[in-house]
Formats: C-alpha cells, sequence, structure tokens
C-alpha cells in the first residue's frame, strides 16, 4: 500500500529520495535546536526535568520540530499538487498530533531519568548536544512518518496520540480524584491538564475523520450504498468525539452528553450493519464486533447497578471502539488486497 493519496509506484522508485531527506531534515533539526540551546541556556548546566531544564526545553523544541518536519514531509510527497480544504485540516490534525506525541514522549522520557538521577544536572556541552540530538531524532521520525504515511501507520499515530494524551492529563489533572466522577472530568477544570484533554479529543476527532474517508476507499462490496453508510457513520464518530471535546461536560452537560452518547449509537449501528454493508468482512472480525458491543452493554448494566464506576466503563469502551477502528482498517485493507489478487 501507497501513502495516502499517493500511487504506491511512486513511493516505490522515491524511496531512497525520501530517506535521503528524511536524515537532512534531522541533520538539519539538529544544527538548529543545538544553537536555540546555546542561547538559551548560554553555556550554563541545567537540571535534567522540571522548570528551565533541559527535558523541557528538549521536549518543546521537539513539538516545534515534529509540527515542521510533518508539514514539510507531506508537502514533499505532494510535490505541488493543489491541496483541498480538507486535505490541509488533515494536514494540520496531524501535524499537530506529531508535536503532542513528540513534547509528551520526550517529557516522559526527561521525567524518568530525573528519578534515576536525582539531583544530576548536565553539562552545558553534552546539554547542547543531547538537545541536538532530540531534535535531530524527532525531526528524522516524523519526516519518514509524514512521507510514509498510510491507513496503518495512520492508525498507529491515532493509538499513540489518545493514549499520551489522555495519560498526559490523568497524571497532571489538578483533582487527584477526577476518576470517582467520569473520564470527562479532565476536560472540566480551566488549567492546562484540561486544556490538552479537551485538545487531544478535538485533533483525535479530526484524525478519525481522516481515516474514515480514507479507509473506506476502494473496498469491494456488492451492497452499493454499503461504503457510503460505513463512511458515514465513521465519519459521525470521529465529528462527535471532537465535540465532546469543544464542550466540556460541566459547562455543557447537554451537548456533552448528547455527541457522547451519539458517539457510541454510531459505532454500533456500523458494527450490527456491517456484515450487510461490506459482505466480504471475515465473519471472526464481525463475531469481535459482536463481542465488543456485548462488553460495553455488560459493563454499561454494571454501572447502573452501582458495580462500576462510569469511569471505567467509559475507559474500558474507548478502548474497545478505538481497537476496533484499527481492526477495520486492517481488515478492510486485507479485502482490498485479496480482491485484487484474484481479481
Amino acid at each position: 500500500m501507497g501513502t495516502l493519496d499517493t500511487p504506491a509506484s511512486s513511493v516505490e522508485t522515491s524511496e531512497r529520495s525520501r530517506e535521503s531527506l528524511a536524515l537532512g531534515v534531522g541533520a538539519a533539526a539538529f544544527v538548529l535546536v543545538g544553537v536555540a540551546a546555546i542561547l538559551v541556556f548560554r553555556f550554563q548546566d541545567a537540571p535534567i526535568a522540571g522548570p528551565g531544564s533541559l527535558g523541557q526545553f528538549a521536549a518543546i523544541a521537539a513539538a516545534v520540530v515534529g509540527i515542521l518536519a510533518f508539514v514539510g514531509g507531506r508537502w514533499a510527497v505532494w510535490g505541488g499538487r493543489r491541496l483541498r480544504v480538507l486535505d490541509v485540516v488533515d494536514i494540520a490534525a496531524l501535524a499537530l498530533a506529531h508535536g503532542i506525541i513528540a513534547l509528551l514522549t520526550w517529557t516522559l522520557f526527561a521525567d524518568i531519568l530525573e528519578r534515576g538521577f536525582i539531583g544530576a544536572e548536565v553539562f552545558a556541552l553534552p546539554l547542547i548536544l543531547i538537545a541536538g540530538t532530540v531534535g535531530a531524532v524527532t525531526a528524522y521520525v516524523v519526516s519518514y512518518s509524514a512521507s510514509h504515511m498510510d491507513l496503518q501507520l495512520l492508525a498507529v499515530v491515532l493509538a499513540v496520540f489518545l493514549v499520551e494524551g489522555i495519560v498526559a492529563s490523568m497524571l497532571t489533572a489538578s483533582d487527584p480524584l477526577w476518576w470517582k466522577d467520569n473520564l470527562s472530568a479532565l476536560g472540566m477544570n480551566d488549567d492546562l491538564s484540561s486544556l490538552a484533554f479537551n485538545l487531544t479529543l478535538i485533533v483525535a476527532g479530526i484524525i478519525v475523520t481522516t481515516l474514515s474517508r480514507y479507509a473506506t476507499t476502494g473496498i469491494p462490496t456488492s451492497n452499493p450504498v454499503g461504503i457510503g453508510r460505513v463512511r458515514t457513520c465513521l465519519i459521525v464518530v470521529g465529528i462527535f468525539l471532537g465535540l465532546v471535546g469543544v464542550f466540556p461536560v460541566d459547562r455543557y452537560f447537554a451537548i456533552h452528553t448528547a455527541v457522547a452518547s451519539g458517539m457510541v449509537v454510531a459505532f454500533g449501528v456500523l458494527v450490527v450493519r456491517l456484515h450487510r454493508w461490506i459482505p466480504g468482512m471475515p465473519r471472526v472480525f464481525l463475531l469481535l464486533g459482536g463481542v465488543f458491543i456485548a462488553v460495553i452493554l455488560v459493563l454499561a448494566i454494571f454501572f447502573a447497578v452501582g458495580y462500576y464506576t462510569l469511569t471505567a466503563v467509559e475507559l474500558v469502551a474507548g478502548i474497545l471502539v478505538f481497537s476496533w477502528i484499527i481492526v477495520f482498517i486492517r481488515n478492510a485493507s486485507a479485502l482490498q488486497i485479496d480482491t485484487e489478487t484474484e481479481g
């Protein structure tokens, strides 16, 4: 499978140039981030993590580098072709997702190192080299991701982005007992944690709509309206997921509850009707969808009788829904490949 909206042959013939581009971007990022580290720290030592630390600087620099590298990588793939509005939205959302992943990943890494080297400081020269290396590694990985973006990689980006964004919100929540209410309680305050949670949902919703458009293209089916209805359900899931972040539960309870419920309903309709809309989907996958729906219903009953908290139900249901979407992408791709081979 080639990159999104790029013929597979084009990807294959330009693989070496894409690798060279990623290496060049990484080298440029090493120099630029290294110079920025010199200007910021002025050849002074710095702690590993925390305010004014190497970890904080490197994470922020990696986020900026990640966003720029992704935009540059996608621009190289498109090669001057005219972009549609939806293409611009997709690129912006994915660039932001890569930037946030880089920010959270390096922040977590620095925090872990800080716990292993309590009280240690990084000397000036190693600080500059480490900061530059972080920028280079981030730029290389993100540039490679941008130039090789396909459905499977896009699904991985969605999963990593969701997990890291929500976990970061949990760890930085101002209310340590947020879990006694519900998962949406993470987005109820006006602090940085709430902003991170709501932004994670909004960007993830855009990525899901991107997946829905590309994942349903070219799937063989005997039902003439099947693909359109599958795409519609997935788009509804993505839009409603984003709206959950736009309308925090403490200020827009009715709207928040409506879109969250609508997202679950759209997913349920998709799972139940998928065998009619795309008859060629593997039976094992269809059975898996039924099992997921049954588990969600059982958890909802457990919550209704007071056995489970709403947070536990939301977490498990969210994991099942997005696991199903990722597996759907892989099965849809397999169905398309098998049909082309048999043809």
